[in-house]
């Protein structure tokens, strides 16, 4: 068994955190006047701080998830969440990361923020972790190995057996980021959170959700690291209308779904659309709300598409990903728009 304690940076473990004037006074649920935070007085509706442990929120979250309230920790976006890791587990000028390309690019950003090396252990060409090579290329210094399952860009998750020999033989913490879980098949490794004490899960509002504009990242971990993390993150980092807008929606758990639905359903119709495009030599397996596709020239069809006034994402600069295309699942009329515009540029 891994001892997190071990893990966490010295200074971290002696840190005061900030108390703010809502986390010392705990509601009772009477009328209060509240003359302790230094507010203006006059109610507008977000006169007032939010709650700074998003109480709410976490509730409703993991009556979602089935799990307890206080496994979880929200961010301004996953990204602060695993800044938050970073700061938490590595020396800055001395850890290191393991990432595993083509992946999400923000792992490396932030590791080049708080100064931390990035070691990188391409996956398979079928785009699977290489387990051996990992846990080689690991030393005394690695803290943190970042898997994204569902993958972004590719869209495929990672094989079960896998994973979990890293996460019972990788001597550090291991981020599971799992952004796009809604829409696979696959089972979330929240529901053996208990299991491994080095495990931090990452989820989003973002995604499957639909709420990429308020900005909620979620993180799951065991009691220790969540009680690290909350010592670290800023004192009100989930806005007022964040939270009343995330706990709303996670409320709809039957909007919600039937909106993933619909996106399945139009994401079948779009890949057996694809199969008749000249120039798509690959259309790869997505458990995500997005298809990766290989093309004859990733960036001739990225700009012919720009000048058709569609969006889409060129990875052809990322590792095995040569003149690919990343295209996201839109509504069926914005999928039709696209298959229109591909076969047009096709006949050209």
């Amino acid at each position: 068994m891994i001892n997190i304690e071990n893990l966490i940076r010295e200074n971290i473990k002696t840190l005061k955190p900030y108390s703010s004037a809502r986390d010392e006074y705990k509601a009772s649920g009477s009328k209060m006047v509240f003359l302790d935070a230094n507010e203006n007085p006059y109610e507008n509706g977000v006169n007032r701080y939010p709650d700074p442990r998003q109480k709410d929120v976490k509730v409703a979250l993991a009556k979602v998830k089935n799990c307890n309230p206080k496994n979880i920790v929200l961010g301004n976006g996953s990204d602060e969440i695993l800044d938050l890791i970073f700061r938490a587990f590595c020396e800055p000028k001395e850890d290191n990361i393991i990432i595993l390309p083509p992946t999400y690019g923000m792992y490396k950003v932030l590791a080049g923020i708080n100064d931390i090396e990035t070691k990188e252990v391409l996956l398979t060409q079928s785009f699977q972790p290489k387990a051996d090579e990992i846990l080689s290329a690991a030393d005394k210094n690695s803290k943190i190995l970042f898997l994204c399952s569902p993958n972004n860009p590719t869209g495929n998750s990672f094989d079960k057996t896998t994973v979990e020999k890293l996460l019972k033989e990788f001597n550090g913490i291991i981020v599971i980021d799992e952004a796009y879980i809604d829409f696979s098949g696959q089972e979330s490794w929240l529901n053996r959170l208990e299991e491994f004490p080095n495990l931090i899960i990452t989820q989003t509002l973002s995604k499957a959700y639909g709420m990429a504009g308020i900005r909620l990242g979620i993180c799951y971990a065991s009691f220790t690291i969540v009680d690290i993390l909350n010592r670290i993150k800023p004192p009100y980092n989930v806005n007022l209308l964040t939270q009343a807008y995330a706990l709303e929606r996670i409320e709809d758990a039957e909007g919600v779904q039937i909106e993933i639905v619909e996106i399945e359903k139009n994401k079948t119709l779009l890949i057996n659309a694809l199969k008749s495009i000249k120039f798509i030599t690959e259309i790869f397996p997505s458990d995500a709300n997005f298809v990766l596709v290989k093309v004859d020239d990733a960036n001739i069809r990225y700009n012919q598409l720009i000048e058709k006034g569609i969006v889409i994402r060129n990875r052809t600069t990322q590792p095995l990903c040569e003149n690919c295309l990343r295209l996201t699942v839109g509504t069926e009329k914005e999928n039709e728009k696209l298959i229109e515009e591909l076969l047009s540029i096709s006949k050209s």
